[in-house]
C-alpha cells in the first residue's frame, strides 16, 4: 500500500460469484425446498476469500436491478439477455443474507450496476492513498487497474494487472473503453462498430490514440468497409462509450470507514447456516456450542471449511415420495375413457394444455395432459406431426377428444385444478369448450399466500414446495435455431414433458391448498382471485375496438410536429444537428450557448437527460423545453400510435390485452400484449391516444373510476378525524389539508398553496422525503420538511400509521391489505440503507394501493352478475388502476353507470365513503 495506515479495501463482485457459483455445482437444496447451490457456492468462495485476501476493509457489492442510467442512455442496452434460470431467481435473497450473516457489508444502488459501486469505491480509497484489490475476471473492471487498484481472478486466484489487460485487450487498462466502444458488447448489447473486433478495435486505438481521434480520421482513411463503417456508425460508437464507462461518482452508500473487517457473530452465523443445511460448514467452522469467535479462530475455521464442495445436499421432505413418471400416452378414445372415468372417482383432476404459441386467443391446442393422483398422469396428442411408437396421425382428433372430456369439465363434483387457468380456458373456449367448473388455480392459491415473496411460475414452486425440477420446454423443444416447435416433439418426449405438468400441478394443489386456511388467505382466494379468472378471461377475449385510421394519422400528426419542432430548434440552436444526439445536443447547450448547469460524464460528453433538460427548462431555456416536447411525441409515437396499429386484431378490429393475475406484490393486476395501463392521460398527446379507442357503432364506452381511493384508505386505516370529516362532507380533501397544515382559510385560496398540500397527500402515500418534496416543489429542502414536519404535526394518526407498518414488516416480513392480502417487502431488513429504505416505502404505500387493488377486484367479481340481473347488455372491458372502462348500449347507458357506481361504491366498508366517478362517451378519453 502506499500508506502505512491506509486502507486495504477488498471489493467482491457479487454478480461474478453468484453466476460461476451457479453453474459449477449440481442441483441442490435446502430442507424447506429452496435451490441453494449458488448459496452453497457463494458462501465457500467468500470463506476461502477471507481465509486468505482479506485486507483491512471488505464488501461484497451487487446489482440492485436491471434497469440502470445506462437504459435512458441506450433503451437496448442489456435488452438481449435472457432471463434469469428460475433455479437461481430465489438464491438472490439468500445470498445476500448469508453476506450478512458473515458480517461483510452487502452493499447495491438503484439505478446504477455493481461496477458503478465498484469504480466509486475503488477511486475513494486511491485518493486517499490506500490500496483497492477488486475480487472479479469481469473485462469491464479492468479499466480501473491502476497504481493503487488492482484485480484478482476468484478462481485461478492469479493477480490481475496492466500486462494481463494489454493480453487480453492489446491495450493498457487506460485505453479499454476506447477499445470496447469500438467493438461492442454483444452480450451486453453495446452496439460498437459493426464489423470491428478486438484486434482491429485495438489497432486503432494503439495508432490514433482514442475513440474520438479513430473517428475523425475515419473521412481520410482509404476507402474500405471499415472506413464506410466508422463513418456510418461514429454515433453507435460514442453511445458505446457511454455505456461502457464506469462512474466513478455513484454517492457510496456506506463509507469505506463502515467497511472494517470484523469476526463473524458466532450465533447468528451458526443459525443461518443450520437453516440453510449447510452442517458441514458449521461444524467445520467450530461453531457446535455456540461460543463466540474471535479473529484467530475464525480464520482457522475457515481454512478447514474451505475445502472441495459437496456434490449432494440434503433432500427435502416431500408429502408423498412418489415418482415423477412414467406416463401413459393416450392416442385412442377407450384409452381416454378410462382416464375421465379415474378423474370421476377421485373428484379431483389436474389440467394442463399444449399449444402452438403463447397468445391464448390464437394458439391451437396440440395435445391436454390430466392427472388424476401423484405419479398417475398422461398426455393427450392432438396435432403432433410424428412419433417414435407409432405413424404420424394415430393420435385423437381435437374434436373427439373434446366431446368425450366435456362432461367431465362440466361435471360440478369433479374439481379441475389449472396453474394459470385464466391461459388454459381461453385455450379451451378457442377450442370449443366453454363451460370447465369448479376450477382451481395452483398459481394464485399460491399468489394469495406469498404474494411479493418469491415467483408464482409452475417450476418455482415445484422447486420450493416439492422439491422437484420439471423437465423445461427447452429441455424438449430445444434452443435457439434448434428449437422445434413442439407439435414436432415425438410423443415419449412431449409425454413425459406434459403429463409432469399435470403431475406436478396436482401435487402443489394438495401442498399449497391446505395452507390457505393456516395463513389466512382462503376468503382472499375463494372471493376474489378464484371468481375472478373468468372475469378476465372474458375481458381478454372482448377486448376493445380501436380505430386504426385515427391512430395512423396520430402517427404522422406526431411526425409532422416533431419536424416543426425539429426545425425551430434549428433556428434556436443556430445551426443543424441530430435532435436525437445527446452528444451533439450538449455541445450545443453548454459549448456553444454557454449554458450552466451542465455536467460532463468521465469521457467529457455533457449529460442531456431528462433531469438536465427539465432544469433547464424551468429556468427558461426554450430550446431545452423544445427538446423535451420532442422527445416526448417521438416516445408517444413509438410506443403507442406506431404500435397499437400493429398490435391490433385484423379479424376483430380490437385490441386484445392480457391482464397478468400474479405478478405483483400488492395484488395489483398487470398489463401487457399491449399493456394498456401505461397510456398517458394527463397530456392532450395522451388524450388523443386514448380517443382511439372506440365503442361499436351504437354503443358507448362508460367510464368508472374510484375518487382518490388510497387517500381515503389512509383517512380510514390511519383514522385521521379531520381527514375523514372532510371526505364525508364531500371538501376538496387537498384544500382541506392546506387549511389544517398552514393555516389558511379555505375560501379564497391560493392555488399555489393547494398544490403544495396535494404534492403533501399523494407524496406521503409513498414516503417521500424532504428532498423529492422539495425537488417537486421547486423549493428548498429545508422548506420542504418543514411542511411534512407541520403535516406530522397536524396529523399525528398518519406518522403512526407509518410506524406501525415499518414495525409490522419487520417483526413478520410482510404487510396486511385492510381485505386481508399479506404483501411481503424484500429487504425490510437489509443492512444497505438505500434497499432498506426503499422496503420502507413499500411498506408503507402497500396496505393502500394493495387495500385499493382489492376494493376493484371484489367490484369486478360483482358486477357481471350484477348487471346480467338487471338485463344491462354491458361488458367490462378493461381495468386501468383504480378505472373500469365498459362498452354499454347507448340507450342503457345512464342505467348502466347508476349501478356500475352503487357496486363499486359497495365494494368494501370503510370509515370513509368510497366516491366512484362516472363518464360516458363515444371514446375513451371522452369517457374518461
Amino acid at each position: 500500500m502506499a500508506d502505512t495506515g491506509a486502507p486495504h479495501l477488498v471489493l467482491v463482485d457479487g454478480s461474478g460469484f453468484i453466476f460461476r457459483a451457479f453453474h459449477a455445482l449440481p442441483p441442490m437444496t435446502n430442507p424447506d425446498g429452496v435451490p441453494v447451490n449458488a448459496v452453497f457456492g457463494f458462501c465457500n468462495m467468500l470463506t476461502r476469500l477471507m481465509r486468505e485476501h482479506v485486507g483491512t476493509h471488505l464488501a461484497v457489492i451487487f446489482d440492485a436491478g436491471r434497469v440502470t442510467f445506462r437504459n435512458e442512455i441506450y433503451p437496448q442496452y442489456k435488452a438481449h439477455r435472457p432471463d434469469l434460470p428460475e433455479d437461481l431467481i430465489p438464491q438472490f435473497g439468500l445470498i445476500r443474507e448469508a453476506t450478512a450473516a458473515f458480517g461483510v457489508p452487502g452493499i447495491e444502488l438503484d439505478g446504477f450496476e455493481a461496477d458503478d459501486l465498484i469504480a466509486s469505491y475503488a477511486r475513494s480509497v486511491a485518493e486517499t492513498g490506500g490500496q483497492c484489490t477488486i475480487v472479479s475476471s469481469d473485462k469491464d473492471l479492468m479499466q480501473l487497474i491502476g497504481p493503487h487498484v488492482d484485480m484478482m481472478d476468484p478462481i485461478r486466484q492469479k493477480p490481475i494487472g496492466p500486462a494481463e489487460v494489454e493480453a487480453k485487450f492489446g491495450v493498457g487498462p487506460d485505453k479499454v473503453i476506447d477499445v470496447q466502444a469500438l467493438m461492442g458488447d454483444p452480450t451486453d448489447n453495446v452496439p460498437g462498430i459493426p464489423g470491428i473486433g478486438p484486434k482491429t478495435a485495438s489497432a486503432l486505438i494503439n495508432e490514433f490514440g482514442s475513440l474520438e481521434t479513430v473517428l475523425s480520421a475515419a473521412p481520410e482513411m482509404k476507402p474500405s468497409k471499415r472506413k464506410t463503417s466508422l463513418i456510418e456508425h461514429a454515433e453507435a460508437a460514442r453511445i458505446s462509450l457511454k455505456l461502457v464507462t464506469l462512474k466513478t461518482d455513484v454517492p457510496l452508500p456506506l463509507p469505506v470507514s463502515d467497511l472494517a473487517v470484523d469476526d463473524p457473530d458466532a450465533t447468528i452465523l451458526g443459525d443461518w447456516l443450520d437453516r440453510m443445511g449447510f452442517r458441514s460448514i458449521r461444524h467445520r467452522f467450530g461453531l457446535g456450542d455456540g461460543s463466540p469467535l474471535t479473529q484467530a479462530t475464525a480464520r482457522a475455521s475457515m481454512r478447514a471449511a474451505a475445502i472441495s464442495l459437496p456434490q449432494t445436499a440434503v433432500p427435502p421432505a416431500e408429502p408423498e415420495k412418489l415418482p415423477y413418471g412414467p406416463y401413459d400416452t393416450v392416442t385412442d378414445l377407450a384409452a381416454l375413457a378410462t382416464w375421465i372415468e379415474a378423474a370421476e372417482q377421485t373428484g379431483v383432476c389436474a389440467v394442463d394444455t399444449e399449444t402452438d404459441g403463447l397468445d391464448p386467443l390464437r394458439a391451437r391446442m396440440v395435445g391436454l395432459s390430466l392427472a388424476v393422483a401423484p405419479g398417475r398422469a398422461c398426455y393427450v396428442p392432438f396435432l403432433h406431426e410424428g412419433t417414435l411408437e407409432a405413424p404420424s396421425g394415430i393420435q385423437i382428433s381435437v374434436q373427439d377428444a373434446l366431446a368425450a372430456l366435456r362432461p367431465l369439465f362440466a361435471d360440478p363434483s369433479v374439481l379441475k385444478v389449472f396453474q394459470n387457468a385464466k391461459f388454459d380456458l381461453l385455450v379451451f373456449r378457442r377450442a370449443g369448450i366453454e363451460t370447465i367448473t369448479p376450477i382451481d388455480d395452483t398459481m394464485l392459491i399460491s399468489y394469495a399466500q406469498s404474494a411479493g415473496l418469491h415467483g408464482q411460475g409452475m417450476d418455482e414452486l415445484s422447486k420450493l414446495h416439492l422439491g422437484h425440477a420439471p423437465i423445461t420446454y427447452d429441455d424438449v423443444t430445444g434452443k435457439g435455431r434448434n428449437r422445434i416447435p413442439f407439435q414436432q416433439v415425438t410423443l415419449d418426449r412431449a409425454t413425459a414433458y406434459a403429463a409432469e405438468d399435470a403431475d406436478v400441478t396436482l401435487r402443489l394443489w394438495q401442498v399449497l391448498r391446505p395452507q390457505l386456511r393456516t395463513s389466512q388467505a382462503l376468503a382472499l382466494y375463494e372471493e376474489m382471485e378464484r371468481p375472478l379468472i373468468t372475469v378476465l378471461a372474458d375481458m381478454e377475449q372482448i377486448g376493445i375496438k380501436v380505430d386504426a385510421t385515427e391512430l395512423r394519422r396520430l402517427s404522422e400528426n406526431f411526425a409532422g410536429r416533431m419536424t416543426v419542432i425539429e426545425a425551430g430548434i434549428h433556428d434556436l440552436a443556430g445551426r443543424s444537428f441530430n435532435v436525437g444526439s445527446p452528444k451533439q445536443l450538449g455541445e450545443i447547450l453548454f459549448d456553444e450557448m454557454g449554458l450552466r448547469g451542465g455536467k460532463r460524464g468521465k469521457t467529457g460528453a455533457w449529460s442531456t437527460d431528462s433531469s438536465v433538460l427539465q432544469e433547464l427548462a424551468d429556468q427558461g431555456i426554450e430550446l431545452a423545453d423544445r427538446i423535451l416536447a420532442w422527445r416526448q411525441l417521438s416516445k408517444l409515437k413509438s410506443t403507442y400510435t406506431d404500435a397499437l396499429v400493429s398490435q391490433m386484431d385484423p379479424a376483430t378490429g380490437r385490441v386484445h390485452t392480457s391482464f397478468q393475475m400474479a405478478i405483483t406484490t400488492t395484488g395489483r393486476l398487470s398489463s401487457n400484449d399491449p399493456n394498456l395501463q401505461n397510456i398517458p392521460v394527463r397530456t392532450e398527446e395522451g388524450a388523443q391516444i386514448r380517443r382511439s379507442f372506440i365503442a361499436p357503432e351504437g354503443k358507448v364506452l362508460l367510464s368508472a373510476d374510484y375518487s382518490q381511493i388510497e387517500l381515503r384508505l389512509l383517512a380510514s386505516v390511519a383514522d385521521v378525524p379531520t381527514l375523514r370529516e372532510a371526505f364525508e362532507l364531500g371538501q376538496d380533501i387537498h384544500a382541506r389539508t392546506a387549511s389544517e397544515v398552514f393555516g389558511v382559510a379555505l375560501e379564497g385560496m391560493d392555488p399555489l398553496t393547494r398544490r403544495r398540500a396535494k404534492a403533501i397527500n399523494f407524496g406521503i402515500i409513498y414516503g417521500i422525503s424532504a428532498f423529492g418534496l422539495g425537488k417537486q416543489l421547486g423549493i428548498p429542502a429545508g422548506e420542504a420538511r418543514a411542511y411534512i414536519d407541520a403535516y406530522f404535526a397536524r396529523y399525528p394518526g398518519i406518522r403512526a400509521y407509518m410506524d406501525a407498518r415499518r414495525a409490522e414488516a419487520k417483526a413478520h416480513g410482510y404487510v396486511t391489505t385492510p381485505l386481508g392480502r399479506r404483501c411481503y417487502v424484500p429487504g425490510i431488513t437489509a443492512k444497505n440503507a438505500a434497499q432498506r429504505n426503499y422496503a420502507e416505502r413499500q411498506a408503507i404505500n402497500a396496505p393502500l394501493q394493495g387495500g385499493a387493488a382489492d376494493i376493484i377486484k371484489r367490484a369486478m367479481v360483482r358486477l357481471p352478475r350484477v348487471l346480467e340481473k338487471a338485463a344491462l347488455p354491458t361488458v367490462m372491458l378493461l381495468q386501468v388502476h383504480d378505472e373500469l372502462l365498459f362498452e354499454v348500449e347507448k340507450q342503457a347507458a345512464e342505467e348502466t353507470a347508476s349501478v356500475v357506481k352503487r357496486v363499486m361504491e359497495e365494494a368494501a366498508s370503510v370509515a370513509v365513503p368510497l366516491v366512484v366517478e362516472t363518464g360516458i362517451g363515444a371514446n375513451w378519453a371522452e369517457a374518461h
